[in-house]
């Protein structure tokens, strides 16, 4: 599950899951559905995978976040199903390893609403909460 919440001039990105390999692919889902006014209409016809290392969790969140955003931008591809394994556990985690699929922008089907400029810093975090993850997330619009 995602959420937005209002964050000065930039959007908050606040998602809960039951472990963090859902966390992660909640949050990837979460931002394209920020990105895209109808994220339904992405079909999942090519696949980017990503490789992400880190000494904490933060860090791999921040780098699947701008990973995904940097495919959307250089490769002129939106997303839609993604897959995420994180390697280690608490509290010392390795790396990660995500697909993601989708296809290549059409303006006649896709319909972008919020341009997402940067995954930042300021504010990340990734928590253990109630049986579960939450992470949070401040993307500069």
């Amino acid at each position: 599950m995602y959420e937005t919440f209002e964050h000065t001039a930039d959007l908050g990105l606040r998602v809960r899951a039951a472990d963090l390999d859902e966390l992660f692919t909640e949050a990837a889902r979460g931002l394209f559905s920020v990105m895209l006014a109808n994220p339904d209409s992405v079909r999942s016809i090519e696949e980017s995978t990503f490789q992400i290392d880190s000494d904490d969790i933060e860090g791999l969140l921040h780098g699947w976040l701008g990973g995904l955003l940097y495919t959307f931008s250089a490769r002129r591809l939106v997303l839609r199903d993604f897959s995420v394994r994180i390697d280690g556990k608490p509290p010392i985690y390795s790396g990660l390893s995500g697909t993601a699929r989708g296809e290549p922008i059409d303006l006649e089907r896709h319909e972008i609403d919020v341009e997402v400029k940067a995954i930042t810093w300021h504010e990340l975090k990734v928590e253990q909460c109630d049986g579960g993850w939450m992470a949070e997330v401040i993307v500069d619009i």
